[in-house]
């Protein structure tokens, strides 16, 4: 507490001195006068520290100098006008220099353009591989985890103290959860409370998983008050750290719970942020350690907070050329999607479980849906990178893709949430959850990016990608590739074979004598329809390690 109150008591020295008139040439310069004139400075310096101690301590604003620019210009310009003569012109000067400061805070925005663009500045790169098609994606939209917690929360002990908190996705031992704290529900249940019992996890991988209940008492929260109140906690040992983003809850591997906050620097003049490193609080003792990005603890995931990863993507979409051409010409910007789950970004993770925030570009054109890249930031270190794209294909994105699925399922009324670009065959693919109207998951929705007639729809991820891969069959996707499938050649004979009739095509899956599984669509082989057991055929395909493997050439030796 030490350090706020030097702070007020230095601002309001300074403020009573600018305010009263030092001056007078009149008799107020007698004694009793001079006694008057030392009682009104030590009122209206403890009139100025109350004020200025209430509106720092409650906003947990940043305690730098600079931060008090608004006030100085009140009280230069009051200052001047209370005083006399010379002291008049001096105060006159201060008055100006603080407005001229105050304009030069209030404009950086547009002449720090080209430094925040490269700050933001990305790699870039053609096409992401980030998911195997064996792999099942952190698929369960947020909103439905949220609603299966209220569910279920009975479980915690004296509920009616309190209410669900912030959600957010976390590798926690080799699983993806969400994780959500319980919090108080207000004042009084705090003051009674004092602590709050634990959180919440969730699977993110199965929407059929329930939710679990950990006990882990937390003192140091978002909703406690006063000096328990995290972010106050956080600002009253470092003051002056530039913070940016909410506070998050990270669980270390034995299950402990950490609040963690983003801090970094201004890009110039109290304007724009890059992030530099995150504070890390036990939420139960309230022990603090602050840390560079590049000493982060291995337990934390989100690093850096979506809100500082949604205002770089900004800064690269906007700013390419500068202020003025994001205003008017708005020549090469791009304006990243505002579908994010997380602050206009989404969490998802790669096959080494690293967690990255993803967000598609669109054209500032209106009506225009078409995808122009898309940018994963890593959450630990805050490095990004922009894929374009397969340059020679145009891309749908994610605002495309959710009204693909409000029109399939116009009737419903249902609405899809969290859309990710995925490389599903070597075809970028949107994965979307489809919720109702309640908010509880009916399905998942993949349609091509490049091809938004293929679209498929089923009750789990990995269900819907084996009705996707029967879709791209037919001819229309590209089937060329996938994250980590190589392509082989093998030749056999047929042991079995099934027949499925599927729009004008028919689907043929067969077993060779190596006990493998294959499927290929007519379209791209019609003499497909011909195969037989006892056939010998030659097949050329993908080996994705599925159960049934994409042929993408199937030749059959009595046939030829």
């Amino acid at each position: 507490m030490g350090n706020i109150f030097l702070f007020t008591l230095i601002i309001g020295i300074a403020a009573a001195l600018v305010l009263i008139p030092i001056f007078k040439h009149d008799q107020e310069s007698k004694k009793a006068g001079k006694k008057l004139k030392i009682g009104v400075f030590i009122a209206l310096v403890l009139i100025l520290m109350i004020a200025v101690f209430v509106f720092y301590y409650f906003t947990n604003f940043d305690r730098n100098f600079t931060s008090v620019w608004p006030l100085a210009i009140i009280l230069t310009a009051a200052g001047a006008v209370l005083a006399n003569g010379t002291e008049r012109k001096v105060k006159g000067i201060l008055f100006l220099a603080s407005l001229g400061l105050g304009i030069y805070f209030l404009t950086a925005f547009i002449f720090n353009a080209d430094q925040k663009y490269e700050v933001a500045k990305m790699d870039e790169k053609v096409e992401i591989q980030t998911f195997d098609e064996k792999e099942t994606p952190a698929s369960v939209p947020p909103q439905f985890a949220r609603n299966k917690m209220k569910k279920a929360f009975g479980q915690v002990p004296n509920t009616s103290y309190y209410e669900l908190g912030n959600l957010q996705i976390q590798k926690l031992n080799d699983d993806y959860v969400y994780i959500a704290p319980v919090e108080f529900s207000g004042f009084f249940k705090w003051w009674k409370g004092n602590s709050t019992p634990g959180y919440f996890t969730l699977s993110a991988t199965d929407s059929s998983a329930n939710p679990k209940f950990i006990k882990s008492e937390m003192i140091f929260t978002p909703s406690s008050f006063f000096n328990k109140n995290i972010e106050r906690h956080i600002r009253m040992k470092y003051p002056k750290k530039i913070f940016f983003g909410d506070v998050q809850l990270e669980i270390d591997e034995n299950g402990k719970p950490f609040y963690i906050r983003t801090y970094g620097e201004f890009i110039s003049a109290r304007n724009g942020f890059t992030a530099k490193g995150l504070v890390v609080v036990d939420s139960k003792n309230g022990a603090m350690k602050d840390y560079r990005l590049a000493d982060v603890p291995e337990f934390i995931d989100g690093a850096v907070s979506p809100e500082a990863v949604s205002l770089q993507n900004s800064y690269y979409g906007n700013l390419v050329h500068g202020f003025w051409n994001s205003v008017f010409g708005k020549s090469d910007v791009k304006l990243p999607s505002d579908e994010g789950t997380e602050s206009n970004v989404s969490p998802i993770f790669d096959e080494n479980g690293l967690m990255y925030y993803f967000t598609d570009f669109t054209s500032p054109k209106e009506g225009v849906d078409s995808m122009l890249g898309y940018s994963l930031t890593n959450s630990r270190t805050g490095k990004a990178t922009f894929y374009t794209g397969n340059p020679e294909q145009s891309y749908m994105d994610s605002q495309g893709a959710l009204q693909i699925i409000e029109k399939k399922f116009i009737e419903k009324k249902w609405l899809g949430q969290m859309p990710i670009l995925y490389n599903f065959y070597g075809e970028a693919s949107w994965l979307t959850p489809v919720l109702d109207s309640n908010g509880f998951l009916q399905n998942y929705f993949i349609v091509s990016a490049a091809n938004p007639e293929i679209s498929v729809y089923a009750s789990t991820p990995n269900e819907a990608l084996k009705q996707y891969k029967t879709a791209l069959q037919r001819g229309k996707g590209t089937v060329d590739g996938s994250s980590k499938a190589q392509e082989k050649q093998i030749g056999g004979t047929v042991m079995r074979v099934y027949k499925e009739k599927n729009g004008d095509y028919t689907i043929v899956s067969f077993l060779l004598n190596n006990r493998q599984n294959f499927i290929i669509s007519s379209e791209k082989a019609p003499l497909a329809i011909y195969l037989k057991e006892g056939d010998k055929v030659n097949i050329r395909y993908l080996d994705t390690g599925e159960d049934f493997l994409p042929a993408k050439e199937l030749a059959i030796e009595a046939l030829q």
